[in-house]
């Protein structure tokens, strides 16, 4: 048995025709649309000790999907009729675990993966991981590797000089599941995406005692309603032309100009920045009801510092807490594991490439959900690379064979 670096034991090298990294529901998707297809050698590689664990480990109680589920179904598996419109996330992670289970997934859970390379010699990935439960390092290789870890990996806290002094409670979102702990409390919400929002609206209906939150930057604040009407007019209209529409729809429903609660919109429509940038749009859930009722008080400022319990503001204000969650979502890791430079990964750990070219790379190298086009561009990713591997091993199947290796010269 070959032994690894610092004494490690390492198991013999595990061949399949595909390797994906992550089983949520990019992953998934990939490897039921591979099974469909005939490619039963696929393996699914996953860190967590479950598949979906965003969905099971760093979600809120509260959360449901924010879009209707006929745009959050994975590929041949729509959501039962009697389903919510809105899935609660214990039902979308009961239908992830189901939908894996129908397509006969093959995962191996508890599975750090270290390093991915291309050996061009034999036309393989070579994979390096960890089993997490017994400490072995384990080698794989494929002909195929699909990075499906996602974007929601390594979560980010800001570096706030003198936190370490604020005797309260401090959490990250992923951490944060519902109020209870938090009753009777003065709370900080930091970061002013869908968690932040969702987090500040949960705190206030459960009963701290004062909720704000710090909006450094513009948000668009949409309904889910809206939203969906302007989905629905991309089948008609440009998308300046849907911004229009949306941004005059968000006026009524939001009775104006939100930017006097101290939420400024970007100067760039809603839909043109979900397609141009990384940014998303912030779904309303009742916070803004209660932004405009004063339960809820929004410091348009980031973090200078804190002394004890007293935070200072960018704008110079200062407040005190009890507690602080810092809703500031999380960064890619991809790039740390995977040794490529062929531009199909960018320096953050995303897709370097626009859509609709961002899912192929070279030597059989594919990426699924990583560029920012929610459940419903995952199963459009796992459709179009199932199908490109498919093909190519049809191709391979077909051509002739010389002592051992087909006529392109691939073993």
């Amino acid at each position: 048995m070959a032994v690894a670096a610092e004494g490690e034991e390492m198991t013999p090298e595990h061949e399949e025709e595909v390797i994906i990294v992550g089983a949520g529901q990019s992953g998934l998707a990939a490897a039921a649309c591979l099974s469909v297809r005939g490619v039963a050698s696929c393996l699914v590689l996953e860190r967590d000790d479950c598949v979906a664990s965003l969905w099971r480990h760093r979600a809120y109680d509260r959360l449901r999907l924010h879009l209707p589920k006929r745009h959050c179904a994975l590929p041949r598996a729509p959501h039962a009729a009697a389903a919510p419109d809105y899935l609660p996330r214990d039902d979308f992670a009961a239908y992830l675990d189901a939908y894996a289970s129908r397509f006969g997934v093959r995962t191996r859970l508890r599975r750090e993966v270290r390093s991915a390379r291309h050996d061009a010699a034999r036309a393989r990935w070579l994979v390096e991981a960890v089993d997490l439960a017994t400490g072995k390092a384990e080698r794989y290789a494929a002909r195929h590797l699909v990075a499906a870890a996602g974007e929601n990996d390594e979560r980010v806290v800001p570096e706030v000089p003198g936190m370490d002094t604020f005797p309260g409670k401090v959490v990250h979102s992923a951490d944060y599941r519902s109020a209870g702990a938090f009753k009777g409390r003065s709370v900080l919400v930091v970061g002013c995406g869908n968690s932040g929002f969702e987090i500040a609206y949960d705190l206030a209906a459960g009963g701290a005692a004062a909720v704000s939150i710090a909006v450094r930057g513009e948000v668009h604040l949409v309904s889910r309603e809206v939203w969906s009407v302007g989905m629905a007019l991309q089948r008609y209209l440009p998308t300046w032309a849907v911004d229009k529409v949306v941004l005059l729809m968000c006026a009524v429903v939001f009775g104006g100009d939100t930017a006097r609660y101290g939420l400024r919109r970007p100067a760039v429509g809603p839909f043109s920045m979900k397609m141009t940038t990384p940014a998303y749009p912030v779904f309303d859930v009742g916070t803004f009801a209660k932004i405009r009722s004063g339960e809820i008080r929004v410091v348009p400022a980031g973090i200078k510092s804190v002394r004890g319990g007293d935070v200072e503001f960018a704008d110079g204000r200062r407040h005190a807490f009890d507690a602080i969650v810092f809703a500031t979502g999380y960064r890619s890791t991809t790039k740390q594991w995977l040794k490529s430079d062929d531009g199909l990964i960018g320096d953050d750990g995303m897709a370097g490439r626009s859509y609709p070219d961002h899912w192929k790379g070279e030597n059989g190298l594919y990426c699924a959900g990583m560029v920012r086009r929610g459940i419903y561009g995952s199963g459009e990713d796992a459709e179009l690379i199932a199908d490109d591997i498919s093909k190519q091993m049809k191709r391979w199947s077909s051509e002739p064979v010389y002592n051992g290796h087909i006529s392109n010269g691939s073993p």
